[in-house]
Order: structure tokens, then sequence, then C-alpha cells
């Protein structure tokens, strides 16, 4: 008798699928005016705004943004690609004030000795921001790349438009917003009414 394959007796871990967290419009903007500086508040609207990850925002440099065509080209983002995203005539106004101001060589977020930015920095900022506001969950810098989807999606913006944002290969990882998105939820009859 031959030795029994063992291997079959070992189960695949299932990958467990979690929703986004996302905040709601009222929080985004309660989070962005708890900010300590113009700086910090720059850095939130962005990452909201223009549905950066935490990596792609640090690695912004100044000729990424294109206050002409109000776009934002970010470059080297998850897998090598390069894309283009929406930038909020807003902030580009914020960031002319912000710009003034901070004088940044290189990059957009510059930290001591025109170095980027720290990853840590911003997850401190959101999180101190985030306790001013009074916002009870832990908020982190990707909660606001999933708000950015989420809210677009409830404004009735086309899921492969919030796909080419975000820079997603497919429109199966986008569509993990539309289990979050208020307008799924709407126009279900109350059982109980």
């Amino acid at each position: 008798m031959g030795m029994p394959n063992r291997l079959y007796a070992i189960e695949r871990p299932r990958k467990q699928r979690q929703l986004p967290k996302v905040l709601s419009k009222r929080e985004i903007k309660d989070l962005i005016d708890c900010t300590n500086n113009i700086k910090h508040r720059r850095i939130v609207s962005l990452l909201y705004s223009s549905g950066l990850r935490r990596s792609e925002l640090l690695n912004l440099k100044i000729e990424d943004i294109d206050g002409k065509r109000v776009l934002i080209t970010v470059n080297g983002a998850k897998g090598n690609k390069d894309r283009m995203t929406v930038l909020s005539p807003t902030v580009l106004e914020e960031l002319r004030t912000y710009f003034k101001e901070y004088r940044p060589q290189t990059y957009l977020f510059e930290g001591p000795r025109n170095k980027p930015y720290s990853a840590s920095g911003v997850l401190k900022l959101i999180a101190n921001a985030a306790k001013k506001a009074g916002i009870q969950k832990k908020v982190t810098p990707h909660m606001l790349r999933s708000s950015f989807a989420t809210h677009l999606l409830e404004d009735g913006t086309d899921i492969r438009h919030i796909q080419l944002l975000l820079g997603h290969d497919s429109t199966k990882t986008t569509e993990i917003y539309t289990h979050v998105a208020e307008t799924s939820f709407k126009g279900v009859k109350d059982l109980l009414s």
C-alpha cells in the first residue's frame, strides 16, 4: 500500500474578503477641518479628492500636478503603471497657497532635507485629526481612498471611470465599493413599515 497523500488533507485558507471601511462626506469635511496646518490639510484633501494611495501621495513630484488640465500624473503606481487621476479645482487653489508658504523643492510634500514626507507622519496626522474631529473609528490613509471611490459611486459615476482613477486592472476589484455604497441600499423596502 502506498503512502497516503497527505497534501489532500491541507485546506487552502480562503482569502477573507473584508469590506472597505469608509467615512461619510461629513466626516471627511470634519477631518480636513481638524488638521493642524495647511500642509496637513492638503495631504488629507488630496488623499481623498484624488483617490491616491499613501505611497503615491508621498512620491508626487511638483511637475506631476497639471494645473492647466486639472489632473495629477501618478508615476510608477502599484504594479509600476502610470496613470492619471482627478485634481479638485478647490484643492488646486489651496495647493497654490500651500506652495507659496512651504516652497517645496522636488516632492510636493517634503520632510526635512527635501526628502519625501514620511509615511508614518501621514498616519499620525490623520489619526490626530480624526481624534480632534471626534471620529470614533480608526482612520487610515486607505480609508480616504475607499471613501473617494464609494462617494463617486454614490454620485452615479460609472464604475469603469472609477476603475481608471484608482488604477485597478479590472472592474472586479472596483466592484467591492458597491458593497458599501449607500445607493446599493436605498430603495430596499422597509420590512417593518
